[in-house]
């Protein structure tokens, strides 16, 4: 009866509170989510169900421990969680609400197709083109987080996406094929982009500053990349600071048409 007199107290200020918390925890699985951060993440949210039912049952000892540990444990997360919080606090600070009409229309499951829609196809002919005749290229695919503090470090453009566009863009004799180019809503909005450097040791030797570059902004932002090696030709695509290669460039329209959506 408790429980039936509880709910039925539940009021509209207890909606929107739930309707928050569930829009937080979306936003933060969706920054771990394919990352190992996802298992800790999980970690914690066990330890934490776990703490609440010890306490709920009136376990001292074990309440006792768990609660210790949730209140330590939190300088250890912001250890462990920096690249994630700091990629939040960007997404939160630095989201460029005004291309959008309503704050709503961020959401993932909201959002429609529009006229605005990146021409993935002529992209990856223009990537595939560049790969045969091993052009260097780095691409950079804004969502989420505003970058223009990134494009303020290139040439301002305006032109809009096509095959042609992209490879006089990066063809070896044009003044503007140094950097990357930051491409938003079929808009190349910046050339010749300065991009944050991954200097970590673990990645492969055999990497140059573009692909180190792509890991460097897709690890500090929600951006995407798409690099094709000078050296081997190889189309590699950048997110949350992985990278795959991709021979089935079909495959890959698909994948960046999806995480562009």
């Amino acid at each position: 009866m408790e429980i039936f007199n509880d709910l039925l107290k539940f009021s509209v200020v207890d909606i929107i509170d739930v309707f928050l918390v569930a829009l937080l925890l979306y936003y933060i699985y969706k920054l771990v989510k394919g990352t190992v951060a996802i298992n800790i993440f999980i970690g914690i949210i066990i330890i934490y169900l776990v703490w609440k039912l010890t306490e709920f049952l009136n376990m001292e000892l074990l309440t006792g421990i768990f609660g210790g540990f949730m209140k330590v444990g939190i300088i250890a997360l912001i250890v462990v969680f920096q690249p994630e919080i700091r990629k939040f606090l960007l997404m939160v600070g630095s989201t460029n609400f005004n291309r959008r009409r309503k704050f709503l229309s961020q959401l993932s499951f909201l959002k429609t197709e529009n006229s605005d829609e990146t021409d993935v196809a002529a992209i990856i002919s223009a990537a595939n083109k560049m790969s045969a005749s091993r052009t260097g290229a780095l691409m950079v695919f804004e969502r989420n987080n505003n970058l223009d503090f990134l494009c303020a470090s290139g040439d301002a453009m305006n032109i809009t996406v096509s095959q042609p566009i992209i490879e006089s863009i990066f063809f070896k004799n044009s003044p503007l094929h140094d950097g990357a180019i930051i491409i938003n809503n079929n808009i190349v909005k910046a050339t010749r982009v300065i991009l944050p450097v991954n200097n970590e040791t673990t990645i492969p030797k055999r990497f140059g500053l573009r692909h180190r570059a792509a890991i460097g902004v897709t690890e500090k932002t929600d951006a995407l990349a798409l690099v094709v090696s000078e050296e081997t030709g190889n189309i590699s695509y950048f997110k949350d600071g992985e990278f795959i290669m991709f021979d089935d460039t079909q495959e890959l329209a698909m994948i960046i048409k999806e995480d562009l959506s």
